[in-house]
């Protein structure tokens, strides 16, 4: 060991006790934990194993879901939900989620919640009246098509037309890579209304799934997340009431990118907390494991690495509390986003690659979590904006165009 001198800890001593404390539930947010962690050992944890086999989760977890209150937490009560605006509780649906073992599989309830109920919220009243009270029911599950196969992280670059024909518009084109395609009831669709204007040409339609000329394609297959139901939908003359327009024709676009950084910061929460979970198990394992005479985390390598993930995680708690206090005040802007949903998914990619390494030749079969979790926290760094956009995003927040 180098250098003159070294810290020491009381034998026995749990790591718990000496690490700064995070932002503590309140006792509401106890109780509502407690719910959460049953909801998921009863309702998912004995179906992951299905799901990932299946490609999907049953399409009857979101009524589950919807009766023990774990959708439409930022809903009016008047209209089915909490009434509760605090992203807290959707960062301890993402925490317990990730502790079970079931986040890819959850991910599905953190789509309607973080992603698609905030613009139906803002929907015109029969929308909004119709759909919003079914979604946090867990009746109908929402789905929002933004990607297309020449369009991903450029959205003013879409090419899905939806051109003015009397009452109502007609929607024509492809969308892809749209989370909850097979069990979605209801679509928000981001479209060209106007081609030549570029961004300004979005437009945000809310489309029934059911409607005549909507055709899902096909299941699409991943490297990782096997339970998360990704997919394809085609549109094809597809009549869409002037009604359901979220707000004006060309507003799309920014809308668009004033829900985008609530869909970052849950992404990053679900990284950190996927990361701290691959962590807790690989400290259990490598203390438990011998090799050479000596556990596993005794040699001073590992030691060393399982202290600098330890130290980056706790930073990365700190930084996503602050972020969830902010977007509850409705002051975290679009860099702070950008800059958590990047660092903090390229840290739980190096944190779950590095506890694959500690657990040896052991991390690379299927029947240990940290192998699933490398396969599916693979693709954090690519959905939501990729790494580099995000770094646009903040170097364009420094002044630099």
């Amino acid at each position: 060991m180098t250098g003159a001198t070294m810290a020491t800890t009381t034998p026995g001593r749990s790591h718990r006790q000496w690490r700064l404390p995070r932002t503590p539930d309140s006792e509401e947010q106890q109780a509502f934990r407690r719910l959460v962690a049953a909801f998921l050992e009863r309702e998912m944890v004995p179906h992951e194993p299905h799901w990932r086999e299946n490609g999907r989760i049953d399409k009857n977890l979101f009524a589950a879901a919807g009766a023990a209150g774990l959708l439409g937490f930022g809903a009016p009560t008047q209209l089915g939900g909490l009434g509760q605006a605090d992203f807290r509780l959707n960062a301890i649906l993402r925490e317990e989620a990730a502790r079970a073992g079931v986040s890819a599989s959850a991910a599905r309830l953190a789509v309607v919640n973080d992603v698609c109920l905030p613009y139906f919220l803002v929907a015109p009243d029969p929308v909004r009246r119709t759909w919003v009270p079914a979604i946090c029911q867990g009746a109908a599950v929402p789905a929002i098509a933004m990607t297309e196969p020449s369009a991903g992280s450029d959205l003013a670059g879409i090419q899905c037309r939806a051109r003015r024909a009397g009452d109502h518009y007609l929607l024509d084109g492809a969308k892809t890579m749209i989370s909850n395609a097979h069990n979605a009831d209801v679509i928000v669709v981001a479209a060209k209304t106007d081609p030549e204007a570029g961004a300004r040409g979005v437009t945000l339609l809310v489309v029934d799934a059911t409607s005549p000329g909507v055709t899902r394609g096909r299941t699409l297959k991943k490297a990782g997340q096997p339970s998360s139901d990704l997919g394809e939908f085609f549109f094809d003359s597809v009549h869409v009431p002037t009604d359901h327009l979220i707000g004006a024709e060309g507003t799309g676009f920014g809308q668009l990118m004033a829900n985008l950084p609530r869909e970052r910061l849950s992404i990053a929460l679900d990284a950190i907390y996927q990361a701290e979970a691959t962590f807790a198990q690989t400290l259990a394992y490598t203390r438990d494991r011998y090799a050479f005479g000596q556990p596993v985390a005794s040699f001073q390598a590992n030691k060393f690495t399982l202290a600098e993930l330890r130290t980056e995680l706790d930073i990365a708690h700190c930084f996503l509390d602050a972020q969830i206090a902010a977007i509850n005040t409705g002051q975290l802007s679009a860099e702070a986003a950008a800059q958590a949903k990047w660092w903090c998914t390229e840290l739980c990619l190096r944190v779950v690659d590095r506890c694959v390494q500690l657990h040896g030749g052991y991390g690379y079969m299927d029947e240990y979590p940290v192998s699933r979790a490398w396969r599916d926290t693979r693709v954090m760094t690519l959905y939501g904006g990729t790494t580099e956009v995000m770094k646009e995003i903040i170097g364009r927040g420094l002044g630099i165009r």
